[in-house]
């Protein structure tokens, strides 16, 4: 029986890291530009790391993780090529390159999301500021890898915020339009679906933790860990939340005549007065698809295959539960260090002491000599994935991990996931 036909993923970070590992139990996968986590990975099929072009690559389907080649159009030249794509075209991946574009479709398509307006100019955006309430959230505009967002009680802070965004102190260019919106106060989650442009297929919901610190304190990040499923949230409040939030959009999208093929992340605030959205993204959230993806069952390649041409399956199962810990570099995320060798890791890159049920995901890390340690390469370095039949057994599992792996001013927290395991032991 011939080898299947191997995989494209597109991308270098945990996401993506993730997805080839999960593919790889049906088909041989090609990650691009990928990473040394990836390269040494033991899988069922094989995972190829390679330096080409996408464009250049003899490969049937192609899934596209990170939000920057969307944006710039790569889904489309693909499929130019007659290759099977999951992800957007540029037209679709507006959606997240643009927060003012999204926060217009929303309105057009009437799906609920808080108060906002657009802005580039300095002037008009704080008198719009000052009749706001706190907390105040003052977004980038474009593209700033899930760090270009504040929420802030302090007026000042915020007043400042708009300031360095508009005149191009932070974020260069993506900031330069912005978009300020009321506070909502809830329980944040994170719902993402996959879309054959007609049809959704929602995940499990999940729940990320954005701020850098234990109790949600400090900076914004690109996120610090994740867990699914929600207690609480059940198959009924999924189905309403679909109806309310995602399927509207694909409406919206194919009244512009937008052929929107890939995930839709749903990023929503469950506020006492319903579902609101906070943002919407183009692609597979990071590190939501390191507690989503291990969770799923059966052929992954056929499932998304389905999506791309349009003719998607029903879900597929995913039992259990799943917690995942971002170890970060120091400074991170404002200027990270680099070069530190990592501990905890075997040649694979997968722990030393393994663990049934845990996965190690690669983002900023770098292997140097092939012979020798890995180091950090980026602001978040790792990703460590648990999944068990109860969140707190994957939680425990999970840290139990982390405490084998350490690098010289390893930052992460402590606390993902707790509040939880809490509200599932009640339940």
């Amino acid at each position: 029986m011939s080898q299947p036909r191997p995989v494209l993923v597109v991308g270098s970070g945990a996401r993506e890291h993730a997805l080839a590992t999960v593919l790889a139990r049906t088909a041989p996968v090609i990650v691009a530009p990928g990473n040394p986590g990836m390269a040494t990975s033991s899988t069922p099929f094989p995972i190829t790391v390679s330096t080409d072009r996408p464009e250049d690559l003899d490969v049937d389907l192609v899934i596209i993780g990170p939000e920057v080649p969307l944006a710039e159009g790569l889904a489309d030249s693909l499929r130019g090529l007659g290759r099977l794509v999951v992800g957007p075209g540029a037209d679709g991946a507006q959606l997240e390159g643009s927060k003012a574009f999204m926060k217009e479709l929303l309105d057009e398509a009437g799906i609920p999301t808080a108060k906002f307006g657009a802005f580039t100019s300095v002037a008009e955006a704080l008198a719009f500021l000052a009749t706001m309430s706190p907390p105040y959230v003052v977004k980038t505009d474009g593209l700033a890898a899930g760090k270009g967002v504040l929420v802030t009680d302090s007026f000042e802070e915020a007043k400042d915020d708009v300031i360095d965004k508009l005149m191009g102190e932070a974020f260069g260019k993506a900031g330069r339009r912005i978009v300020i919106e009321e506070g909502l106060i809830g329980t944040e989650c994170s719902l993402l679906a996959l879309c054959d442009g007609e049809r959704v297929v929602a995940l499990t919901p999940a729940q990320d933790f954005k701020r850098l610190g234990n109790g949600d304190a400090g900076p914004n990040t690109g996120g610090m860990g994740a867990y699914t499923p929600m207690p609480g949230i059940g198959q009924d409040l999924v189905a309403e939340l679909v109806t309310t939030t995602i399927e509207p959009l694909v409406r919206a999208f194919q009244a512009r005549g937008i052929n929107y093929r890939g995930v839709l992340y749903a990023g929503l605030m469950l506020t006492e007065q319903g579902p609101k959205v906070l943002e919407f993204n183009a692609r597979f959230g990071d590190p939501e698809a390191e507690v989503l993806l291990p969770l799923l069952q059966g052929d992954l390649v056929a499932w998304f295959t389905s999506i791309a041409e349009g003719t998607i399956a029903p879900a597929l199962p995913a039992p259990g539960a799943s917690v995942c810990v971002v170890l970060a570099a120091p400074g991170y995320p404002e200027a990270p260090r680099k070069s530190m060798p990592i501990s905890g890791l075997a040649s694979d890159g997968q722990l030393e002491n393994a663990i049934a049920g845990v996965t190690v995901f690669h983002a900023g890390t770098a292997r140097p000599d092939p012979d020798g340690p890995f180091l950090v390469s980026g602001g978040r370095v790792l990703t460590v994935s648990a999944t068990a039949e109860t969140l707190k057994d994957a939680r425990a599992l999970a840290y139990q991990a982390v405490a084998q792996i350490s690098f010289e001013g390893m930052q992460y927290r402590t606390d993902i996931a707790e509040e939880a395991v809490r509200r599932e032991e009640l339940s």
